[in-house]
């Protein structure tokens, strides 16, 4: 499943600060419908996620009903990226067997 949309980059404090952009809610249903075929288990979501010019893989986190992309502090600094950015995300949800 390949999914196309644009969010800002928010933190969420706890133990040591992350960085996510939340899934639209639209494309969050769609993933969540067809999770029992994309995840590898536990409800962990895996994915490929391009921002700019970088692409990486990581896995979801649900949250509230919705998905949220981690963006960690490496892709941050290549891409220049803020807090509060709203960033183009182009991703490819599944099982990578």
């Amino acid at each position: 499943m390949e999914f196309e949309f644009s969010g800002a980059l928010f933190e969420w404090r706890g133990p040591s600060p992350f960085h996510f952009v939340a899934v639209p809610e639209e494309e969050s249903d769609d993933i969540r419908e067809a999770a029992p075929m994309l995840t590898y288990g536990w409800g962990v979501i895996p994915v490929e996620v391009h921002i700019g010019k970088t692409t990486w893989t990581t896995s979801l986190f649900p949250r509230e009903g919705r998905y949220l992309v981690p963006v960690k502090d490496r892709i941050r600094k290549a891409e220049g990226i803020h807090l509060g950015d709203v960033l183009e995300i182009r991703m490819v949800a599944g099982r990578r067997d």
